[in-house]
């Protein structure tokens, strides 16, 4: 396939591409087999949230600020797990087993995994997602010195 812009060159969105391939064929199944509006607005959600995670994709490779970058990529990391969720919610729903679903799944596992690459690589404020409270040990020296201090 020819590439014209930069986001085509992103081993994430070409991946992302081929997961909604992926998941159009998973919900045409889908379809024939149910006409309960339950399952249509799981189907419809899942649709929205890939479509929805390469156009961040595209969108956030576009911008020329780092930190719009790591936004875009998250909201796409977002939506990818928007995906998986959508995923879990057809099987819970017994639309779907989690063989029918595995290969999307891993599709989805890896394509959050270079997201979160690509976040970190362009949000310098956040060297991680996690919080952690540090301890201050000089606080607590300071107070073991004073407790044996004489009034």
């Amino acid at each position: 396939m020819r590439t014209y812009f930069d986001h085509e060159k992103l081993d994430v969105y070409q991946l992302e591409l081929r997961f909604i391939t992926w998941v159009t064929r998973l919900l045409v199944h889908i379809k024939q087999r149910s006409t309960d509006a339950r399952i249509a607005e799981v189907s419809d959600q899942l649709d929205r949230a890939s479509l929805s995670a390469l156009l961040n994709t595209a969108e956030g490779n576009g911008r020329r600020q780092r930190r719009t970058r790591a936004k875009f990529f998250d909201d796409a990391r977002g939506s990818t797990t928007e995906c998986a969720a959508c995923l879990d919610a057809l099987v819970a729903k017994g639309v779907c087993n989690g063989g029918e679903i595995d290969e999307g799944k891993q599709l989805l596992l890896r394509i959050a995994s270079m997201l979160t690459k690509l976040i970190e690589r362009f949000d310098v404020s956040s060297s991680s997602s996690i919080i952690r409270e540090e301890a201050k040990q000089k606080a607590f020296e300071d107070e073991d010195e004073n407790e044996h201090e004489q009034p």
